[in-house]
């Protein structure tokens, strides 16, 4: 007889959770899909550092275990989480084995209201040395880009963009301290939201990057992102209503004087705008001032975030990689010469929040890159002065949302004519997620994108 047991990888977290709801579904077995595709794709792509295989199994058991299952919105969901956020039982990676430390002994908060919402974490993914730069490597593995396995998924939270785009999770966390959600969301065609300042709880063991970093979702659906955000903000998720007309400023400036988006990132902004257009908003030419200030502020504060991490966790800095020991030596002279400022954040935030209202825009669009991912190679052992230089050249977009604290999005508008994907950043003001969502939402009803790389997940997948 032939087995017609649909397998759930591919399925989005909605459809797994009401299934799972709904006891059309177990958890135990939407799970084993998951770590059997893993086990296959990850060979090829090396997205994860740790696969909790047996683990997740158990864990998975006690979701179906549980009496009342109405309540969890992500029932019986695998999920992912970057390395360098605590999840009790496993060393926090941070990118490298020199960078690991010790085995935590409880769940960041994230984790937990992650798990509390009925998910599963079958493995953390990978990422650069201490989250610094914007490709996934060591020198254990080069992590690849579904799309293209010669270029790089982009970083820090490449691991977690490869593994959704690849199907081997639905979702994933991830967290941005100057685009690690967001570029690696472009890189590989999903939805990447970085939350607002002080809307998801953040810290990253003994190091918060100046209040720069936010822990985010990257899905490969609207929908999926908003109910992965409400669990890590500790919402109810609620349904996504589309916006009322908006007035919405569209920009290609760079914040890096001298870059410039190339062809295929400029039409991504055209064709965004006539979405808007088709959805019934109202767009209009405006570019913010970026400061020259503020380009060094940011790349000073970079640095000396290397720094502090590395003194807070007792790492020897000798044992890091080349570009890394560079990187926060630095950032320690960064600090003493006192670039690093919160005055600065503070002016730079009042001055993005205000670009709203002088203007009277409710949005921001502007590209999410400048360029194609980079290679996937092992930027690891290349000079500081290359990793550097590469990722200003490729990513210069995000950056100025994290030292401003605003809440900011990537979401797919197309491909590039190398079949690559490529999407558009859309930034509000504090408290827009919500916003920023339904219009991401509006975007994929007028022009939905392919939720999974060519030749991903490879798997049939269940219907409805």
């Amino acid at each position: 007889m032939q087995d017609i047991t649909p397998n759930w990888v591919g399925a989005t977290a909605k459809q797994i959770a009401r299934a799972v709801r709904r006891g059309d579904a177990s958890a135990t077995q939407v799970v084993a899909d998951h770590l059997d595709h893993i086990d296959r794709a990850d060979r090829e792509l090396s997205a994860f550092r740790v696969v909790r295989g047996g683990e997740a199994i158990v864990e998975a058991e006690k979701v179906d275990e549980q009496d009342d299952l109405a309540n969890l919105p992500l029932a019986g969901v695998p999920v992912a989480v970057k390395e360098n956020t605590a999840v009790a039982g496993l060393p926090t990676w941070n990118g490298s084995a020199a960078a690991r430390t010790p085995v935590a002994e409880d769940d960041h908060e994230v984790v937990r209201r992650l798990r509390g919402a009925g998910a599963v974490i079958v493995g953390v993914t990978r990422m650069p040395e201490l989250g610094l730069f914007g490709f996934t490597d060591d020198e254990t593995a080069v992590t690849r880009n579904p799309w293209a396995a010669d270029r790089t998924p982009g970083g820090s939270s490449g691991g977690a963009a490869a593994a959704v785009a690849a199907g081997m999770v639905p979702i994933a966390h991830g967290n941005d301290g100057l685009g690690s959600i967001r570029i690696p969301a472009a890189c590989c065609g999903l939805v990447g939201l970085k939350p607002g300042r002080g809307v998801v709880p953040c810290q990253l063991g003994a190091n918060d990057w100046y209040g720069l970093a936010e822990q985010g979702i990257l899905a490969s659906t609207v929908a999926d992102a908003a109910v992965g955000f409400a669990v890590l903000a500790g919402r109810r998720p609620d349904k996504l209503t589309p916006p009322e007309r908006l007035r919405v400023a569209v920009s290609l400036r760079s914040p890096v004087s001298g870059v410039r988006p190339d062809q295929p990132n400029r039409d991504a902004v055209a064709a965004a705008g006539k979405l808007l257009a088709v959805a019934g908003h109202d767009t209009v030419s405006v570019d913010p001032v970026y400061p020259t200030s503020l380009g060094l502020r940011g790349i000073a504060t970079w640095l000396a975030s290397a720094a502090n991490e590395i003194e807070a966790a007792g790492l020897d800095p000798g044992t890091l990689q080349r570009r890394s020991r560079r990187h926060a030596a630095l950032g320690t002279w960064a600090r003493r010469r006192g670039l690093v400022r919160e005055q600065d954040r503070t002016q730079w935030r009042e001055r993005s929040v205000n670009f709203f209202g002088d203007h009277s825009v409710d949005l921001l669009l502007t590209p999410a890159l400048a360029s194609a991912p980079p290679p996937a190679l092992g930027w690891a052992a290349r000079s500081w002065r290359s990793n550097l230089l590469t990722c200003i050249r490729y990513a210069p977009y995000a950056g100025p949302w994290n030292l401003a604290g605003l809440p900011s999005l990537v979401v797919p508008v197309g491909l590039r004519p190398d079949g690559l994907p490529v999407g558009v950043q859309l930034v509000g003001p504090p408290g827009s997620e919500l916003l920023l969502l339904g219009v991401a939402g509006q975007f994929e009803l007028t022009g939905p994108w392919r939720r999974h790389a060519p030749d991903y997940p490879r798997v049939p997948t269940p219907a409805g």
